[in-house]
Order: structure tokens, then sequence, then C-alpha cells
């Protein structure tokens, strides 16, 4: 629903240095160094006061059209509360980084923590399921079964620490994962917003298990067996971006108990961000995370 028009400068996965702050700013001051919360809340709607600001009603975010103009640019304008101070040792980068990381933690959250025990599925490992992976093993998750049509990516999520890996191009994820779990999984981070992988996600549920939903199909419906999500009572828990995620998630990334750097495959000068977009629209040369500096 997001139509965008050139020229419109995009971006939201951000970090850089304060240069200005306004007469009233507390929170940061020039030189401070800092990770971008792209969204922008009002802080005094329903939502903002039911501690709900990601779904704030009069929500801006980065690089929406209609909203607020992209971070890919060498100055931009923030209020105070979309920046957060990050120690010297954390590479911009890193700090960027803690963005999607924050929805990937969120989801998890969503899903319910410490994952002790607990055996989940990942369809789809790009950024996102790359996340849920690294982090799913910070809070102790037990097996963790990870697919992608990428076989890059499945490299590097089986370095990562999954369990299993499995391509659905080359074999029947559902029959390969129960072999392993016969009694099938606890939770499953629908990652990849493909109708496919909806349908693996309910069959690879045991009874009473929860599909979070954090990909973003291109189409406006999904398909759902209403006889199996009601035989085995499925819970659909959708993912909204993130909420209250990004200070723990860098806290994470500071302590060292999350390396962020895993999730980084290339680095682009800015003059050559148009290349860097199109290896990442193009899934080229095993590109996980592509980033930007100036």
């Amino acid at each position: 629903s997001q139509v965008v028009e050139y020229p419109f400068p995009g971006g939201h996965e951000s970090a850089g240095t304060v240069i200005r702050t306004g007469a009233a700013v507390s929170r940061v001051k020039a030189g401070d160094r800092i990770a971008i919360e792209p969204a922008i809340s009002c802080g005094h709607c329903d939502q903002c006061l039911a501690g709900r600001p990601h779904t704030c009603r009069s929500l801006k975010f980065l690089g929406c059209p209609g909203q607020a103009d992209g971070s890919l640019s060498e100055y931009i304008v923030m209020p105070e509360n979309s920046c957060y101070p990050v120690p010297d040792h954390m590479s911009f980068n890193e700090a960027a980084l803690s963005e999607p990381l924050s929805i990937s933690l969120y989801s998890l959250k969503l899903y319910g923590i410490p994952l002790t025990g607990k055996s989940l599925g990942i369809l789809g490992c790009g950024p996102i399921g790359m996340g849920v992976l690294l982090l799913a093993k910070v809070l102790d998750a037990d097996r963790i079964y990870v697919t992608d049509k990428i076989d890059d990516r499945l490299q590097l999520a089986a370095n990562s620490g999954a369990s299993w890996t499995g391509n659905p191009d080359n074999e029947d994820i559902v029959k390969a994962i129960a072999e392993r779990e016969p009694l099938m999984l606890d939770a499953v981070f629908e990652c990849c917003g493909q109708q496919e992988a909806m349908d693996q996600a309910i069959k690879l549920l045991k009874p009473g298990g929860k599909i979070i939903l954090i990909g973003i199909p291109e189409f406006d419906y999904w398909s759902l067996s209403a006889d199996l999500i009601r035989r085995k009572e499925i819970c659909l828990q959708n993912v909204r971006r993130q909420n209250e995620c990004i200070q723990p998630l860098l806290d994470m990334i500071a302590n060292g108990t999350v390396n962020a750097q895993k999730m980084i495959t290339h680095n682009f000068p800015f003059d050559r961000t148009k290349e860097a977009f199109d290896l990442v629209a193009e899934y080229k040369d095993g590109v996980m995370k592509a980033m930007i500096e100036f």
C-alpha cells in the first residue's frame, strides 16, 4: 500500500553522530554516537498511552511516502526519543542493525521467553529470520529448524547454530522435520511472507502451537486450512515492527550477547547505493545484509 514516486529518499535502518540539538533536547548532545529508531510516534493517542507506540494512530516512519523522508542522506532531523546513544566500541553498522534485530527480539517476546526446551521453526532466513535464529539461541531455544530457498543463507544459519536447515525447493520440509520432531514444533516464525510457508507452518505445529507472522506478503489475503488450525487450536500472532526492544537489543550487542556482525556480508560507500540495492534485490553473492556507509 506504500507507493514510492521518484524522487524519494529511502532508508530506515541507520546510525550516526549527533551534529546539533534543539534547546529543549536533553537525551542526547552534539557528538553522541546513536542508533536511530525510524518510527516517530505522537505520544498522546490511545495506542501510545496504552504502551503501543509502534501502532500509533499518527505514526510517521522513515522512508515511507507521505510520512517521512528516509535516512539515506548525509543529514536527517529526528526527535530525541528516536535517538539511542551507543558506546564507543559499538560500530555504526552494529548500531544500525539494532532496527531489524529488535523486530526479531520483539517477535520472540510475543511468543514468550525464555525459550528453554522449545522447538522452533524459522521459515525464511533473510535478515529477520537470521535475527530470530541468533536471538533464539541466546534465549536458550532447544532445537531450531531453518528453511530458505538460498543455500548460502542456509549455510550461514547452520554456522550460526541452527539444528537443521532445508531448502523447500529441494526437499519436503514438513516430512524432513517430522522425522526429527515426531510431536512437531512449539512455534513457527514465518519470515518470508509466502503462502507455501504458511501451509508448511500449519502442518509443522503441534496442537496448541503458535505461528508468528513477521514476513510481509505481496498479496492481500492469507489462505488457511480452517480444519487444521481449528483441530490443532493454532494461534496466529502478527508482528508490527517492534515495541520497546531497541534499547534491550543494543545492550545485548554492547555486552557481546548477540553478534550482529554475523549478519553483515557486504559493505558499500554511499555513491554505490544503487549497486547495493540491486545486489539485495537479486539475492546475489550470498548477500544477507549490505551496509551503506558515508
